[in-house]
């Protein structure tokens, strides 16, 4: 009888454990599907309305859009290549954020005395650059001029960096310059 009872109240303490969500014990999930879809439709007005010269518009499954201005005559980069490049970074509305440009820091008061800038270089998904760089440069040959209009899954998520709000779409206007 004693077992019986163990067992039964071993099944209730189970169940109820059971049927509870999992804590995570890092904070909240960031929602990745949620965020990409509430950030869809302003990524299409934006478009609409982002008058640019280019010889393509790519729009990436990952809802990363590359709109090529110049396309360059190399290869496009395979995964683990690395990448150097040139770029700007822009919120929607035209602010400059980041660049690795010294003289586009100075002129849009992003500048950073503790920054060395020099020609910007990563490895095609290896992590030491956000995702969205990776996911717009697979989809250009080296030597092209290209904007990236780039999610916030993507990119910095939920994080505030400096000049960047969370959750900021962003725009990055990048030189391909070449890659090992």
């Amino acid at each position: 009888m004693m077992r019986l009872s163990r067992v039964i109240l071993f099944t209730l303490f189970a169940g109820v454990f059971a049927c509870q969500q999992p804590v995570n014990p890092f904070g909240p999930t960031y929602d990745v599907e949620g965020n990409l879809e509430r950030e869809a439709p302003i990524i299409e007005e934006f478009l609409q309305t982002y008058e640019v010269d280019s010889v393509a518009r790519i729009h990436d499954r990952n809802g990363v859009v590359i709109i090529v201005h110049e396309e360059g005559d190399g290869a496009r980069p395979q995964e683990f290549a690395l990448v150097y490049c040139n770029y700007v970074t822009k919120l929607l509305d035209g602010t400059v954020v980041d660049t690795n440009m010294e003289d586009v820091a100075l002129a849009n008061d992003v500048w950073d005395e503790n920054r060395l800038y020099r020609i910007f270089q990563f490895t095609l998904g290896g992590g030491d650059a956000i995702q969205g760089f990776s996911i717009g440069f697979r989809n250009i040959r080296s030597g092209s001029k290209a904007t990236f209009i780039v999610p916030s899954v993507w990119a910095y998520r939920d994080q505030e960096r400096p000049f960047i709000p969370e959750d900021s779409i962003l725009i990055f206007e990048v030189e391909f310059l070449g890659m090992d």
